[in-house]
């Protein structure tokens, strides 16, 4: 029994990018679901153009957008992709095949390999690959959890599927920056809401930590240049969270 699938994307002022993940999509989704977080460029103009479904919801936090995502998809099975992210050839073959077959047994949902294009190459070790994220599930028994850095909780059984999807992630490095900058206020916040102590001491410690992990035991060495900053921006992310968090809480405290 074959399935039907409906492609969720949420964006925000990505005319750049959108173009291309709404391109690669062509055979693989029956339908196609964008949420915009009103946009003040051509993001919705471009959906609407390429036959996609609209709707704009204001973004308060990655889980609660995708799961609004998700409850306007029209089909059981849902494949999540982002804005700057493309379906690769091989992955598109693998769904097509899926599609025709069906999902065997309890398969509730399906993790596919991310390979991230950054710095004019793609990034092959740094921890960034093979970077599985379950992306195609059955919307009745999944659901999106966490305010950034999401993850989705499925009920039933997950399975490899073959292929990549494409990531063409940060722009430039002052984009890797200003992302990280951005996302450790949501991370600070979550720290001291988990009520995690010795704040200063994860300070002192995690950043180098970070950076030794991706660098070395990740083997981020081996992705040159790119792999150096990896390595160096994760770091500063690192300890920019926990600053964030001692700041938050010495604030608390008054």
């Amino acid at each position: 029994m074959g399935m039907k699938i409906s492609a969720v994307i949420i964006a925000y002022n990505e005319e750049d990018r959108l173009p291309d993940a709404l391109a690669s999509l062509e055979g693989v989704a029956d339908e196609i679901v964008v949420i915009d977080s009103y946009s003040n460029d051509r993001t919705v103009e471009i959906a609407h153009s390429a036959g996609a479904k609209v709707w704009q919801n204001r973004f308060e936090d990655y889980g609660r957008q995708k799961n609004f995502a998700m409850k306007k998809a029209g089909c059981e099975w849902i494949l999540n992709i982002d804005a700057d992210e493309r379906v690769s050839p091989e992955l598109k073959r693998a769904v097509s095949e899926l599609k025709e077959k069906g999902a065997q047994g309890n398969i509730a949902a399906f993790a596919i390999k991310r390979k991230t294009f950054y710095l004019g190459r793609w990034i092959r070790h740094s921890g960034w690959y093979p970077d599985r994220k379950v992306r195609l599930f059955r919307k009745s028994v999944a659901s999106w959890q966490g305010r950034i850095h999401e993850r989705l909780t499925v009920n039933g059984d997950v399975a490899d599927l073959a292929g990549d999807i494409l990531h063409f992630t940060y722009r430039d490095i002052g984009d890797h920056v200003r992302r990280l900058e951005r996302y450790s206020t949501f991370l600070a916040e979550e720290i001291v809401k988990a009520g995690k102590n010795c704040l200063s001491l994860r300070l002192l410690l995690l950043p180098p930590v970070t950076f030794l992990r991706h660098f070395l035991w990740k083997l981020g060495f081996l992705d040159g240049f790119p792999g150096l900053v990896i390595a160096t921006v994760q770091s500063w992310g690192t300890a920019l969270k926990y600053l964030k968090a001692i700041d938050l809480k010495r604030r608390q405290r008054g």
